[in-house]
């Protein structure tokens, strides 16, 4: 008897530092939160970045310093984020026409409650959001 209690005991521990090794050994895909940010870091292709309402800027701004420090050029494939580094590419998928576009982050904003993104005039023109002005997009990793 105390010779089976002892195989149990061992079995048991066996079994309990397996689930623990291989428990150690399991991998998951990296999300935003972790990589946001960091040096280097990029989500993995066509993954969900941000979901919001996307708006477009153009005009009166054409010509104007960035926050980047390059002068906005509202035919360009360009976007403002808020917190995105400077050089992002960003692919912007209009959620209601399902058209999408590859923009790089040169400016700072929106600085509107409830908007993620503000593209420029070219890319809002690409997903088909300049009559509405405003719309609702996904930002995928491009």
């Amino acid at each position: 008897m105390l010779q089976r209690r002892m195989s149990f005991r061992a079995a048991f521990a066996l079994m309990l530092v397996s689930v623990l090794w291989l428990g150690g050994c399991t991998t998951r895909a990296p999300s935003m939160a972790d990589t946001a940010g960091a040096p280097g870091a990029s989500p993995v292709d066509g993954r969900e970045m941000e979901r919001g309402m996307a708006s477009w800027y153009g005009g009166k701004f054409q010509g104007r310093r960035t926050a980047s420090g390059e002068p906005f050029d509202m035919n360009e494939l360009t976007a403002a984020h808020k917190t995105l580094p400077f050089g992002t590419r960003v692919r912007v998928r209009h959620a209601v026409t399902g058209r999408a576009v590859t923009v790089r982050i040169n400016d700072r904003g929106p600085f509107v409650k409830g908007r993620v993104i503000d593209l420029s005039h070219a890319a809002a023109s690409a997903i088909g959001l300049i009559q509405a002005g405003v719309g609702p997009v996904v930002l995928l990793a491009p």
